[in-house]
């Protein structure tokens, strides 16, 4: 019998560790690629070539969709987006690798795929965490490591480059994504205090009024059939470009 125990207790600890340590994985800092969707592949493929032909850029956006709407040019006015990177980023000979619905674990991947091979910006510009708190559903604890590792996987591919971390925007979704916004803005502002290499800006107050999110300054609101404000119009965009241009300046020429 004591034999029996023994070999029981040498034996579980194997058995259970590998549940273990899958239960520590945090999925928000893993790289998850997203390349079942024909349209994420062809738009990686892209972006890659992109890369190649302008190696010169000497700024790098990477994101979601927010960044990916710096391309938007809907012809009603809000929605012209494009004219706003023209005037700021243009200059720079700026890439935007945006992609719709990324996460954090999805830039992670990219990164770790080449999206900056070969690149060597002055700067490098970040807005990645809205999509953690939607379908997903990852918090404050999950999503800033997530960050954090975005912006360690950068610093790796980009040894020499500033980088230029911008807390995830405010919304009008939900109050839970409020709080987790709140909450994963003030854990990077601590984290990255100080540091030589990375400058956080919390560009929430651009997009609000009174101290809520100004709906007015969102595209979703006026979509056909309306949506939760999420995207920045050309106004918004143009406050988060107006308030950021100083650290541009600085670290871009």
């Amino acid at each position: 019998m004591k034999r029996l125990l023994r070999v029981l207790f040498l034996v579980l600890p194997l058995a259970t560790a590998p549940l273990a340590a899958q239960a520590r994985v945090n999925l928000a800092e893993a790289p998850i690629g997203r390349t079942s969707l024909p349209w994420w592949r062809a738009r990686f493929t892209r972006t890659l070539e992109q890369a190649k032909a302008d190696p010169g850029a000497k700024i790098i956006w990477l994101g979601d969709s927010i960044t990916y709407y710096w391309q938007r040019h809907g012809g009603h006015g809000y929605d012209d987006i494009l004219p706003v990177w023209n005037h700021y980023y243009a200059p720079y000979a700026a890439l935007d690798f945006g992609f719709i619905g990324d996460t954090t674990s999805s830039l992670i991947w990219r990164l770790d795929h080449g999206q900056v091979a070969g690149l060597h910006p002055r700067l490098v510009i970040i807005l990645i965490g809205a999509n953690n708190f939607g379908r997903v559903h990852w918090d404050a604890t999950m999503t800033v490591p997530g960050i954090e590792a975005v912006v360690a996987n950068t610093r790796r591919h980009l040894p020499q480059t500033h980088i230029l971390l911008l807390g995830v925007l405010p919304s009008i979704r939900s109050p839970w994504v409020d709080a987790q916004t709140t909450a994963t803005n003030a854990a990077l502002a601590r984290h990255y205090a100080g540091n030589p290499d990375v400058t956080f800006i919390d560009v929430s107050h651009v997009l609000q009024k009174h101290g809520k999110t100004d709906a007015s300054l969102y595209v979703d609101p006026r979509l056909t059939p309306p949506e939760p404000a999420l995207h920045p119009n050309a106004t918004g965009m143009a406050r988060i470009a107006a308030f950021i241009q100083p650290t541009v300046e600085k670290y871009a020429r």
